[in-house]
């Protein structure tokens, strides 16, 4: 009986000792969550107040482009992501459809696939009825066609990530001038009287640069998605010619 109070007493006592830790503990957690959400509040504040700093002309032009271009980047890779098809399925299927009904079966399987390679295909098929080398010419033509709109509107991208640095370098020199303006005022160089104009032009720049960044990354991304595309669409166009030479025997 002994051994087990003195093992209870002991375990009392370490409970009570190690509370004021866990107590301290949890208040410390606590106070480092309040003072993480008071950070991410005070990010977010300072990024506003730089924004608006920067001065709202230059800053708002730099805005726009980012919203433009994001809308472009975001249409881009949504209608890039539903044209990429499996072609070797496709190639398969209408392999199968033309021993099996011919032309216009395969015709069917195309106009039932989604994406550039089964327009391309129908296209070819189409043409069948004047021979072998009259469907490659409309398969090579449609490729054509296919490719340029899976580059549409790819230009106005490059221009917005020309557009939101110049625009900032713009701001830049705008903000120079002013901040020798005020120099010229006061008739002194000190830097309470320049400190304005360098933030704003710092500011324009930053932002800037920011918002190419981003839409770099963008850009990037959708060049590579439309040359997979086209490189599909080009083994597939082949695979297409060889297997209406094979069926036409």
């Amino acid at each position: 009986m002994k051994k087990v109070f003195t093992i209870l007493a002991i375990t009392g006592l370490l409970m009570l000792g190690s509370a004021p830790r866990m107590y301290a503990a949890q208040a410390t957690q606590t106070e480092q969550v309040a003072k993480d959400a008071q950070e991410e509040k005070t990010f977010q504040q300072v990024l506003k107040q730089r924004f608006i700093e920067g001065g709202p002309f230059f800053m708002g032009i730099v805005l726009v482009t980012l919203i433009l271009g994001l809308a472009i980047a975001i249409e881009r890779i949504l209608y890039l992501n539903m044209a990429s098809t499996n072609t070797k399925k496709l190639v398969n299927k209408v392999d199968d459809a033309l021993a099996s009904g011919g032309i216009e079966e395969a015709k069917e399987v195309c106009k039932n696939t989604r994406g550039p390679v089964a327009s391309i295909f129908f296209q070819g098929l189409d043409r069948m009825d004047e021979g072998v080398e009259a469907a490659e010419k409309a398969v090579v033509g449609y490729g054509g066609v296919q490719m340029g709109l899976l580059e549409k509107n790819v230009s106005w991208l490059s221009l917005f990530i020309a557009l939101a640095p110049m625009l900032g370098f713009m701001g830049t020199v705008i903000g120079m001038i002013s901040a020798f303006d005020s120099i010229q005022q006061a008739g002194d160089i000190s830097p309470t009287v320049v400190a304005g104009g360098i933030k704003i032009a710092l500011l324009t720049t930053v932002f800037g640069l920011i918002v190419a960044i981003i839409l770099q990354i963008f850009y990037n991304y959708i060049i590579s998605k439309v040359d997979s595309i086209v490189n599909d669409m080009e083994d597939a166009s082949i695979s297409l010619v060889d297997l209406l030479v094979k069926h036409k025997k």
